[in-house]
């Protein structure tokens, strides 16, 4: 027991100084602590993991050592084999097991695993969501039907969706179309979403003038929505896809784009009046109190309530397959019986 406790205090002292030397030895710290000491854990910080940083799955391994799943005539498994992430699909006869390569998303909500398999990158056919501790088909898989053990070890991604995911969940690794995971960072970086930060940091660094990044801040709410839209979705690529349905609720920047108050040219409806991509999203509904109340000024706007806006004009909505809620941000009354607005 004294030996285990040990060996739990040292790999947590590790931890931290590692995280501590992280922070020192970020380019920004210097100028920009605050932003250094939060961000590069959020959830877009760490949007992407890769094998030797796999969190999620080390914490949820460390707890059942394997997780199964029987789905569509086939077997599925997640296990930690000599350190290495595994994942591996069976028929009864036959099996086929892979490394866990990337590992996409968070620990709030699940992750999603994509390999690498004879030169061609794979969705794997099932995910880990957080709110079932457990295993279940990839949303957007439920309806494939596996033919073979290829085919039920996951849907393989066009290199135009391949880039796609790997541009909206890592830094570096994506350039005119194409993808170069060598040079990737995972998870977002500052220079992916204020371009020009690390020419702005090289000049700093060797004392000439240093062209500053544009702040967010300075956006409309109208480009502001297209900037974070780039990844999130934006009004018009929702509609141009023809994304309707509760499957679009994971879009913010179309949700809010549909809300009557949203006018484009008012900064208090913005992504970031509301959200500071630098911490952790704020869960505690009454913490967006003070943000609804910077348009609806007036003594008892609302004849239900005074506190908690969000969880009325801003209802949870569950995204089908995903075994998750998303918070809608088309912002209305709601009333009891309502469908679902596109």
């Amino acid at each position: 027991m004294l030996a285990t406790s040990r060996k739990l205090a040292s790999s947590l002292f590790l931890a931290v100084v590692q995280a501590f030397a992280q922070e020192k030895a970020h380019p920004c710290v210097s100028c920009h602590p605050a932003e250094v000491k939060t961000q590069p854990y959020t959830a877009m910080g760490v949007a992407l993991q890769l094998p030797a940083n796999q969190t999620v799955l080390k914490d949820v391994l460390k707890k059942h050592n394997k997780l199964t799943l029987e789905a569509n005539g086939y077997r599925y498994s997640i296990e930690s084999k000599d350190g290495v992430n595994t994942y591996t699909v069976s028929d009864g006869s036959d099996s086929l097991t892979l490394p866990i390569r990337y590992g996409f998303g968070i620990g709030g909500l699940g992750q999603t695993f994509v390999f690498e398999y004879r030169g061609h990158f794979y969705e794997s056919m099932v995910s880990y969501y957080t709110n079932l501790d457990g295993l279940a088909i990839t949303v957007g898989s439920e309806r494939l039907k596996p033919r073979n053990l290829v085919e039920a070890m996951g849907r393989e991604t066009s290199d135009d969706e391949t880039y796609r995911c790997f541009e909206c969940h890592s830094s570096g690794g994506t350039s005119q179309g194409k993808l170069n995971v060598d040079s990737m960072r995972p998870g977002i970086d500052c220079e992916h979403c204020h371009p020009g930060a690390n020419a702005h940091r090289e000049a700093f660094l060797k004392g000439k003038t240093a062209t500053l990044p544009q702040k967010l801040g300075s956006l409309s709410a109208e480009d502001m929505s297209e900037n974070c839209g780039a990844c999130h979705r934006t009004w018009s690529t929702v509609v141009r896809m023809r994304m309707w349905g509760e499957n679009n609720v994971r879009f913010q920047p179309y949700r809010l784009a549909n809300s009557k108050c949203f006018l484009g040219n008012d900064k208090r409806i913005s992504c970031t009046a509301c959200h500071n991509p630098h911490t952790d999203l704020v869960r505690d509904d009454a913490g967006y109190d003070r943000n609804c109340q910077a348009c609806h000024s007036q003594p008892n706007p609302c004849p239900v309530a005074t506190r908690n806006c969000v969880s009325c004009h801003m209802p949870k909505v569950d995204l089908p397959g995903s075994h998750s809620k998303f918070t809608d941000h088309q912002i209305r009354i709601v009333r009891a019986g309502d469908r679902y607005p596109n």
